[in-house]
């Protein structure tokens, strides 16, 4: 069913074309197409996913997890609470040993988040989707070296709300006041948001989120992971932007994000496929960040940003039994805190060399991240410096051709907490890439990339005297299709298809040492095929489809060869929907997931879920400025368990959310 349903979106994007589309630019110089749920970015070669606000108070996601997993390629482990959840991105990223493996990377407000390979207690990640304005997903590796290194799965890039998103530029105070409900563990969200702008060019904002959540059931009504206990998470962001100058080209932004959980007598082990024992566990998130941008309008060479930036992640636990094993412990007692500071300078150049129009992005990092020793000495303290350099050159070639090379420098050196020793570990490592996109002029367009990046050792590895010089390599190519059309069908109809093809070879790995019988995992190999697709009418009706089948094989030392075990489901995801002007919304999506099979047998089963949401903004009248949205999530309570994830998904959840702009 799944490569019957690719294959008709697939000639669904031959049809004849009219007039291609007019050029533009958004986000990484991307052309932003179609009226449906979601856009899709055709004018791009970079494999890139963008959730704008609509979407995400649409989508009433407890967890930020639950608003990519539309994403194709993106897989959830555990996604419907922030605890012991992680992100896969086309087989790699969170599992249910560690809540990262370093080859997905993380970035709020600029800042880099990670918790290198912090076990059995899932991702830190720890953040509420009411704090954000738009959430964005490159997959792969070739948009990545503007972020950061040793990116195999992808990149996630969140942006925190701004004040001008509820006083829309204007001078004054406004304010949006948003209750959520849920049934399925009688969840209960407040979230409050202030705004002010002034009538010089200043803009200040807080918001303030309380999420509470009891123990939810699944399809067939009993308790996941009911140990857990239930959440109360208040979460809170303030932030303030000031501009200036004759043509305000200067800008000061400052943004501060918190959120706190905590929990009492909970297992250790928040996937549950082990018991260590219970703990009383705290855990803090912080991220602050301080933006300075100049952008002159008489000077094409010149639009500077510096950045300084700090992501503080905090998970303390005790243990409850304090007469268990010492060796269980050492574990158990593990106050895990990781701090990174960055500072980073980087420009956008526009110029052109004969036919050649060029963006050229140019950076400078200064990273230092500090992991303190843990209390029970389970893991090792230490400090990590890094200095980067990268470039990206956007060439227009023509109106047809656009090419563009990617260099990223890097430098590290990693030394012991002082309680551990003197000992230094430096490492360096040249990576880059090159993507092509041929526009043919006619709606068509063909793209390819090739890229190579090193993940450099990691705090986590100090201790071991051949993973903290080893690096981790890997080649990434890309080549697919694209299509974008007005008036296809009928006109003021709009068609936007991208069908890309992927091949990851990575070798000298690292992180998967004790994951086969066969010894250590040293290399992977992976490939597959993801779709994009939205159809809208100028009447309103619209079909948003995204599709991604994979498969992938792990090497051992020994030369054991087998499916590499984080390989994901295939899936399909379809969506039908209806706009009435702009005022109600109503839409059905369904998920098809494939059986998972290993030799023949089935590992993981196949299932298909049903989700309805519906959303009302008043235009007129005395609630104009609300908005309401219900939802039905798993209509059917189907029961199952999505591949990678250690327990049930959640059954079936009613959900309601009134918000009111004033």
């Amino acid at each position: 069913m799944l490569r019957a349903s690719t294959a008709c979106a697939t000639c669904l994007a031959f049809v004849s074309p009219a007039v291609a589309q007019d050029a533009g630019s958004s986000f990484l110089g991307t052309l932003i197409l179609g009226e449906s749920k979601r856009d899709v970015a055709t004018d791009t070669a970079i494999p890139i996913t963008t959730i704008d606000d609509t979407e995400i108070l649409d989508r009433q996601a407890g967890t930020i997890a639950e608003l990519i997993d539309t994403v194709p390629g993106v897989t959830l482990v555990n996604g419907s609470t922030a605890q012991g959840s992680g992100i896969n991105i086309r087989g790699f990223g969170a599992n249910s040993t560690f809540g990262t493996d370093q080859k997905v990377l993380i970035q709020v407000d600029g800042a880099t988040k990670g918790s290198e390979e912090l076990y059995r207690i899932g991702t830190q990640l720890y953040t509420d989707p009411y704090l954000y304005r738009e959430l964005s997903v490159l997959r792969g590796t070739i948009g990545s070296f503007e972020y950061g290194s040793g990116v195999f799965g992808g990149v996630i890039l969140l942006e925190t709300i701004d004040a001008s998103d509820l006083t829309l530029g204007e001078p004054g105070f406004a304010a949006r006041q948003t209750f959520e409900f849920s049934s399925n563990g009688e969840g209960f969200v407040t979230s409050t948001t202030l705004a002010y702008q002034t009538e010089t060019n200043a803009e200040f904002l807080f918001n303030y989120t309380h999420r509470s959540l009891d123990v939810r059931e699944d399809g067939n009504g009993d308790d996941i992971n009911p140990a857990s206990g239930d959440i109360s998470d208040p979460s809170w962001l303030a932030k303030a932007k000031f501009s200036f100058g004759d043509a305000d080209e200067h800008s000061v932004s400052f943004s501060f994000s918190q959120t706190e959980q905590e929990s009492f007598d909970v297992p250790y082990d928040t996937f549950g496929t082990a018991d260590f024992g219970n703990v009383d566990r705290f855990i803090e998130n912080q991220v602050a960040s301080l933006r300075y941008n100049y952008n002159p309008i008489d000077n094409d060479l010149l639009d500077l940003s510096v950045e300084l930036t700090y992501s503080d992640e905090i998970v303390n636990s005790q243990a409850i039994d304090r007469t268990a094993d010492p060796r269980s412990l050492v574990l158990l007692d593990a106050d895990n805190r990781y701090e990174t500071t960055t500072l980073r300078l980087r420009n956008t150049a526009l110029f052109s060399t004969g036919i050649v129009q060029h963006e050229l992005r140019t950076g400078v990092e200064f990273i230092k991240r500090e992991r303190q020793d843990a209390t029970a000495g389970s893991a090792p303290g230490g400090t990590k410096d890094v200095i980067a350099i990268y470039a990206v050159d956007e060439m227009q070639i023509g109106d047809a051709l656009t090419v563009t090379p990617a260099l990223r420098y890097e430098s590290q050196k990693i030394t012991q907490a002082p309680q551990n020793g003197t000992d230094e570990f430096t490492e360096n490592a040249l990576m880059g890439g090159l993507s092509a996109r041929y526009d043919f002029g006619n709606g068509f367009s063909v793209f390819g990339s090739a890229a190579y990046t090193e993940n450099l050792p990691i705090i986590d590895d100090i201790q071991n005297a051949t993973l903290i010089n080893q690096s981790e390599k890997g080649e990434i190519y890309e080549l697919g299709v694209a299509f974008d059309q007005e008036s296809v069908f009928q006109a003021g109809d709009t068609l936007a298809v991208r069908l890309g093809y992927y091949r990851q070879d990575l070798r000298d790995l690292t992180t998967y040492r004790s994951f086969a019988p066969g010894g250590s995992i040293t290399a992977i190999e992976r490939d597959g095929f993801e779709l994009e697709a939205a159809y809208a009418m100028d009447s309103g009706f619209y079909v948003d489809l995204n599709a991604h089948i994979s498969d992938g094989t792990s090497t051992t030392e020994g030369g054991t060869e087998a499916d590499w075990r984080q390989n994901p489901q295939d899936t399909l995801r379809l969506t039908v929907g209806r706009k009435f002007g702009n005022e109600f919304d109503l839409s059905w999506e369904a998920e098809f997931a494939k059986s998972y099979r290993v030799g023949g047998a089935v590992v993981d089963d196949g299932y298909t879920v049903h989700n309805i949401r519906a959303t009302w903004v008043p235009q007129q009248g005395f609630l104009e400025g609300t908005q309401v949205r219900f939802g039905i999530e798993n209509v059917f309570d189907e029961f199952y368990t999505p591949r990678l994830s250690t327990r049930p998904a959640t059954g079936q959840n009613f959900k309601l959310s009134i918000s009111t702009v004033f």
